[in-house]
């Protein structure tokens, strides 16, 4: 066989392999468990980080203020040093919406150690805990939530037992590139963290989505977070890790009626969005970076490329080998894109969408050398080599 048919070949099997052996990554029914209202409705603290978010909080906190819980709940929204009237905003709106109670902080830049959201995460969580909540909810400024969305965490926390029950909010999926790309990051992050290995009782595998957290107040003490986590840059990942190192049980699936509202509507949004953690993903390795970089060549740009050249050179099996492993691809991205209502004439197209996911990963590896560090709504850090768990 020639040099293009063995890799039309190796990327088929790739396929075959992340078909039936990567914990079905590419299915989309790890929804909330089976679940039972609880004979007593535990008291919950809803925490919410708000950096510059005036322009969101309209459309997510009148969500979160008209949650239909039975049991105790106070929401405790974090103003992070905003300069657009983030606070004023949120203090307006209680007032005007009414619901569950709503405490403002502010609690002045953040000392050196702490990444992006997490400062503000722990003045909210010490705050809340002056109320001694069974459970904390943490949940960004941007996601908005139907009225049963905090009894349902907690039915299915307390009937499965969970220490932490997180759902990947359903993105906005509005523009072109966020057509494009929005379903893809979806799918690259279930890929990377098979939700059914995550929900696996004794599993190793850890992750959760950082916008819709249930965690057990007990739990959070035990893992001791956020200050164990507090040099995160990616740290919902980083929180499911230290608390199942701890000995806590979690689960993560896809949300069906909680969505976030933040708009990506140029193809430059949604690179910094993904860039600003891509290389922090890979460890800051530079050969964990080549490694990415080749695998994501021979599993999406392979087939096409090697279908395309194997027609045009008359090679029938790296045409077929790369044909077939292009069709596998796209039918395991069919599901997401269900999900996400698009489009399923879109998955032919998810080889072009993963060479921007590798550009970006470059581009955030070149930014890292270029010490420039993590950067998050205008705060940069300094390169965390000895960052405890990114």
């Amino acid at each position: 066989m020639s040099a293009v048919a063995w890799i039309a070949v190796g990327s088929l099997v790739a396929w075959v392999w992340l078909l039936l052996g990567q914990g079905f990554f590419w299915r989309t029914d790890q929804r909330l468990p089976s679940r039972a209202d609880p004979e007593r409705w535990p008291s919950v603290a809803v925490v919410v980080p708000a950096r510059e978010e005036a322009e969101m909080l309209p459309v997510s906190l009148p969500s979160l203020l008209a949650q239909d819980y039975p049991g105790a709940a106070e929401i405790f929204l974090v103003d992070d040093c905003s300069r657009d009237g983030t606070g004023d905003v949120a203090r307006t709106l209680s007032v005007r919406c009414g619901g569950l109670p709503v405490t403002v902080v502010s609690p002045g830049e953040p000392e050196p150690g702490w990444t992006g959201k997490l400062w503000a995460v722990r003045h909210g969580m010490a705050l809340a805990r002056t109320r001694e909540p069974e459970y904390l909810l943490l949940t960004d400024a941007d996601i908005a939530h139907e009225p049963d969305s905090l009894r349902e965490l907690v039915a299915a926390a307390e009937s499965g037992g969970f220490d932490l029950v997180s759902q990947m909010a359903r993105l906005r999926v509005a523009s072109v590139w966020e057509r494009l790309v929005v379903p893809a990051f979806v799918y690259f992050f279930a890929q990377l963290y098979p939700f059914r290995w995550i929900n696996r009782k004794g599993g190793r595998t850890a992750a959760a989505a950082g916008g819709c957290v249930l965690l057990r107040s007990e739990a959070a003490v035990r893992a001791g977070v956020p200050g164990s986590i507090r040099q995160a840059v990616i740290d919902d990942v980083s929180l499911a890790r230290a608390v199942r190192r701890s000995g806590g049980r979690i689960w993560l699936g896809l949300a069906d009626r909680v969505d976030s509202v933040r708009p990506y509507p140029c193809l430059a949004d949604l690179w910094r969005m993904v860039s600003r953690s891509a290389y922090a993903q890979l460890r800051h390795n530079p050969l964990v970076l080549l490694g990415t970089v080749l695998g994501l060549a021979l599993v999406y740009l392979a087939p096409p490329v090697t279908l395309v050249a194997g027609l045009l050179g008359g090679d029938a099996v790296a045409a077929w080998a790369g044909g077939l492993g292009w069709a596998v691809m796209a039918g395991t991205y069919m599901p997401m894109l269900g999900y996400y209502r698009q489009s399923l004439w879109l998955a032919p197209l998810l080889p072009f969408t993963a060479l921007l996911y590798l550009l970006m990963t470059v581009d955030s590896a070149v930014q890292h050398y270029r010490g420039r560090g993590a950067a998050w709504k205008g705060r940069t850090y300094a390169r965390p080599e000895a960052a405890p768990d990114q």
